[in-house]
């Protein structure tokens, strides 16, 4: 048992690193800037970071379909909205605790994506893409309808949702900052679980090649409905946090921009690594607000010739590239 622990913690040494200077972070920021760790600067990165945690898991998910399965969908913020939507509706107009409201995210996700993929994953490649597209842009449309006022609040969005007390991302923030963190890691670990299982190895092998995998006897639509259907859960509960943190859900959340964030985010770290997925988050999150803090509106230009130089000096990822290095390939 001795060896078993020693074993696990020699293989996860990086990862076990991260999590005790994330956890210790807020408080080693207030005793060097010597304010409390609920106001000021500490304050401050504690929300940076939980937005990182938050779009981590969404780049996560996304992972699962693109990175490990080989599957490009253009419409996975109709996930990530979805859940937002949800999570704010049922906090606003039904007064549900924040408990139910969490099992609701879940249970619409699972219909959503099992619905979505029963009609999508019928075509492979770029026309699944455009399926998902379409699919995107109706929830979308629906989100932004005046028909919807009341409930959605059509363009302006949801604004002003409830939030627990204790998880008040204003009044709570070392609160929030931990959630976000104990969320991202929980997820991670689910993910690494199924990724390193019997399951995890069929969707490696559907990505690699898919009529091989379909020659052996593996039914390849089922699996990928699987991966599909967890990428979906999983999106929705970032998108619910994210809800949680800005207090509102807005159209924006179910736009195909949204969908290019998390591709993005995962190319940058590294398609199939998984881990790349915080790396790719902070990345977005952090250089796209000291670019946007010292170069202001042209930002996004500035960004996008970081991220044209990532993909050819780094081809399959930071996370990707460094470990085929690693490996002397």
């Amino acid at each position: 048992m001795r060896t078993d622990l020693l074993r696990v913690l020699k293989s996860n040494g990086m990862g076990l690193v991260l999590v005790a200077a994330l956890a210790l972070f807020p408080f080693a920021l207030s005793l060097l800037s010597g304010e409390p760790v609920n106001a000021g600067a500490p304050k401050f990165w504690q929300g940076m970071l939980a937005q990182v945690f938050i779009l981590a898991v969404y780049a996560l998910s996304y992972d699962l379909l693109l990175g490990i399965t080989g599957v490009l969908s253009f419409g996975h913020a109709m996930f990530f909205g979805g859940g937002a939507y949800v999570a704010g509706i049922l906090l606003k107009h039904g007064r549900w605790e924040l408990l139910p409201v969490v099992g609701a995210v879940i249970a619409v996700a699972l219909v959503q994506s099992l619905l979505v993929g029963a009609l999508s994953l019928r075509v492979k490649g770029v026309y699944y893409a455009m399926v998902t597209l379409a699919f995107a842009q109706m929830f979308f449309i629906l989100a932004e309808a005046s028909d919807f006022r009341e409930l959605t609040g059509a363009e302006d969005g949801l604004q002003s949702i409830p939030v627990p007390a204790w998880l008040s991302p204003t009044n709570e923030r070392l609160t929030f900052y931990f959630v976000t963190l104990a969320f991202c890691l929980i997820v991670y670990l689910i993910a690494k679980r199924v990724v390193d299982s019997p399951t995890g190895r069929i969707l490696i092998a559907i990505r690699e090649n898919e009529q091989r995998a379909q020659t052996v006897g593996f039914n390849t639509f089922a699996y990928k409905l699987i991966a599909m259907t967890l990428a979906g859960v999983l999106a929705a509960l970032a998108g619910m946090m994210s809800a949680l943190w800005n207090l509102s859900a807005n159209p924006g959340m179910l736009a195909s921009g949204t969908t290019i964030n998390a591709l993005l985010m995962t190319i940058i770290g590294g398609a199939g690594t998984l881990s790349g997925s915080l790396l790719g988050a902070g990345f977005l999150q952090l250089v796209g607000y000291w670019l946007n803090d010292a170069f202001g509106p042209r930002w996004p230009l500035l960004f996008g010739l970081v991220y044209i130089a990532i993909v050819l000096f780094l081809p399959y990822g930071i996370i990707g590239t460094w470990r085929m290095r690693r490996q002397g390939r």
